[in-house]
């Protein structure tokens, strides 16, 4: 019972985009158990997430909009506010991954992966940390990186994807240092290789070369990733930001 008052988010407002299916699904589902009102910002719905909220008891609302686009993100967050209220915790989510040949890739792919992956979190980060200082909020943004923007994976190529990823981790730091002054901590959380409806439909030849290089030799649950979540999202992680998370099995200890 001790641990579950340190960690609770009971009367907080989380908010967390891409949370239709996958990590993100299982994170709100996380946020929502720990007492949170969960908000969902997707491009396509998540009411099938939001259902399984509300069947447990929780409070859930879903908001289409496209993290991309500054002005859907806005129209979003007045919304989040009618709503729910102030923001307390973003997770910051929705991103997309492209494995192909740098030289065969075209422009138009690169642009829309930093674009999602880097600059809708940058929106998304904007966006809120402005409504956590106009209520004198000290929240917890927590962006999603991933272990592939400390190391290059192989045998898959994913240029784009590493640099995005790359770069939300270092954002992420800029962000912890500007926004200290307002008790806006500002973190990532980088996971290894996730059993995901998007790894799923991986290859099985990928998968296969990826589990020697796993020190573990698994890949991991989205269920793992949680104890780290609710870690930054509540007040035991006072004293962390600007941190970069890793959660992957020992992948990037070689």
């Amino acid at each position: 019972m001790y641990l579950e008052q340190l960690f609770s988010l009971k009367g907080k407002v989380a908010l967390a985009t891409g949370a239709g299916r996958g990590i993100g699904q299982v994170v709100a589902l996380g946020l929502a158990k720990a007492g949170a009102t969960v908000v969902i910002f997707s491009r396509t719905g998540a009411a099938d997430t939001v259902r399984m909220i509300q069947d447990m008891g929780g409070t859930a609302y879903d908001i289409k909009a496209d993290v991309t686009q500054e002005a859907q993100v806005d129209a979003a967050i007045t919304e989040t506010l009618r709503l729910a209220g102030p923001i307390d915790i973003l997770f910051n989510n929705a991103g997309v991954c492209l494995h192909k040949d740098t030289l065969e890739a075209t422009i138009a792919e690169w642009r829309e992966i930093i674009d999602i992956n880097l600059t809708g979190e940058y929106i998304m980060a904007r966006a809120v940390a402005r409504v956590m200082i106009a209520h004198g909020i000290k929240g917890s943004i927590i962006n999603m990186a991933s272990m592939s923007g400390s190391v290059a994976n192989i045998p898959q190529w994913q240029a784009s994807y590493n640099a995005s990823k790359a770069g939300v981790i270092h954002l992420t730091r800029s962000l912890a240092l500007e926004w200290a002054k307002h008790g806006i901590r500002v973190n990532s959380l980088s996971p290894g290789y996730i059993n995901t409806p998007m790894s799923a439909d991986t290859p099985q030849e990928l998968k296969d070369a990826w589990l020697p290089l796993i020190p573990q030799h698994r890949l991991g649950e989205p269920e793992e990733l949680m104890p780290a979540i609710l870690y930054l999202a509540s007040p035991m992680a006072g004293y962390t930001t600007g941190a970069d998370i890793i959660v992957d099995g020992g992948y990037t200890a070689f």
